[in-house]
């Protein structure tokens, strides 16, 4: 294949005809001369039974030993079975994402196909799964431990040991909730990307065991019964405002979990029925909650006060939202109970270890502390099943710690069966 047939003269004296106009160099390069006297490289091939042009620049600004330069390295791509022009067009497409990206992040947005572009796509998809505190949080944690070290870099480019390294300061200083809940989230960002094919494997697998197995740490509960009827009195004696001595009152008798007890709506309360039926996020399911007498005496001692509104116990700022998470722990301390003692939770355990000493139902006691069962349809049975026996458990719950408030001796007893 003859090559370099001319000198740069003859490209130089090339003059503009009628029309567009050839003169080849050879090996597929030539110059087309246009009528408008536009002077321009090209080479010519085919690669895979197809015709294809590359441009090679306009002449004389790209020299004629420019030119040859570029067809020489287009052949020899060609005999490696690489198209030149795939080439090309990935070239140019990655200068247009580079200026791109300088866009983005002059307004504030991620580095297309980054870590943290694919984490927003990911938290934008799951987004209707979870509570707006949930995504918030969960959101927040991502860009404070992970953006830092993996947020700028590509998605498809991020090995085992980066993720190790965005998770070494958690782990070092015995953060091991947030290590794993962390990790967690970073392998579904993965699982994310390698579904929509924008990578091929999950690098944050082979640090699973990297990070220490975490010790279970228990709320602290009273269980002794002499001690949960002074925490009764004492909790009968809170001097705070009423909405949060109805609250405060009101958790040992349905003991469910802090946060929705404080975000109890009155649209979920019928006192005619004895039920509260609130929708239970954690577990995504609509939970029956009997109510006992004293439950709905107390409930019923607040309505003329917050019946008006949307939640039974609103903030006192009046600002339309929920009592604060902090309240019943900060009225706990008040009266001596520090959360090493005695926390909101705690009133769950307190409920679940006394009844299951007088012999209830585990099931029912499970099914009512909104252990839901992961199979829908056992769940959707369960509820059936069990709330007969929860009215009467939870009537039994409240008239004993009545007697364990007013300092009664009552012995935990077994339960009849039925």
């Amino acid at each position: 294949m003859a090559i370099n047939l001319n000198k740069d003269a003859v490209y130089r004296a090339a003059k503009v005809q009628q029309k567009d106009y050839k003169v080849s160099d050879g090996g597929g390069l030539s110059l087309l001369v246009k009528t408008d006297g536009t002077k321009r490289w090209l080479f010519y091939y085919r690669f895979e039974g197809k015709q294809n042009t590359l441009g090679l620049g306009t002449y004389p600004d790209t020299t004629l030993e420019n030119a040859r330069r570029q067809a020489e390295e287009a052949r020899k791509q060609i005999v490696e079975g690489i198209n030149p022009a795939a080439i090309r067009n990935a070239a140019k497409k990655a200068k247009q994402i580079v200026r791109l990206n300088e866009d983005r992040l002059s307004d504030g947005l991620p580095i297309i196909n980054s870590f943290a572009d694919i984490t927003r796509q990911w938290l934008d998809s799951i987004a209707h799964l979870t509570s707006e505190k949930t995504h918030t949080k969960k959101t927040s944690r991502i860009e404070r431990l992970a953006f830092p070290l993996l947020g700028d870099m590509a998605i498809n480019q991020i090995k085992s040991s980066d993720v190790l390294a965005s998770l070494k300061p958690m782990i070092d200083k015995s953060q091991l909730e947030t290590a794993h809940r962390l990790h967690g989230e970073i392998s579904s960002v993965f699982a994310y990307a390698i579904v929509h094919n924008l990578t091929d494997y999950d690098p944050a697998q082979a640090v699973t065991k990297q990070i220490p197995a975490q010790k279970k740490k228990h709320r602290a509960a009273l269980i002794d019964p002499k001690q949960v009827g002074q925490l009764l009195r004492d909790i009968s004696n809170y001097q705070g405002t009423f909405v949060v001595q109805c609250a405060f009152r009101l958790s040992p008798l349905l003991f469910q979990r802090p946060g929705e007890i404080r975000q109890m709506l009155w649209a979920d309360v019928d006192l005619v029925a004895k039920e509260w039926r609130p929708y239970v996020s954690k577990t995504d399911f609509h939970h029956i909650v009997p109510l006992s007498t004293q439950a709905i005496a107390i409930l019923e001692s607040i309505q003329p006060l917050t019946g008006g509104v949307q939640y039974v116990f609103p903030s006192s700022r009046g600002d339309g939202r929920p009592m604060s998470d902090n309240t019943i722990r900060t009225a706990l301390k008040s009266l001596g109970y520090e959360s090493d003692v005695m926390t909101a939770h705690g009133f769950r355990t307190t409920a679940s270890t006394l009844l299951n000493e007088q012999g209830w139902s585990p099931d029912a006691i499970e099914r009512q502390l909104a252990h839901a069962p992961r199979d829908q349809v056992r769940a959707a049975y369960n509820r059936a099943q069990y709330l007969d026996e929860r009215r009467k458990m939870m009537q039994s719950w409240a008239d004993y710690l009545d007697g364990l408030k007013n300092g009664a001796q009552v012995i935990a007893f077994r339960k009849a069966a039925n």
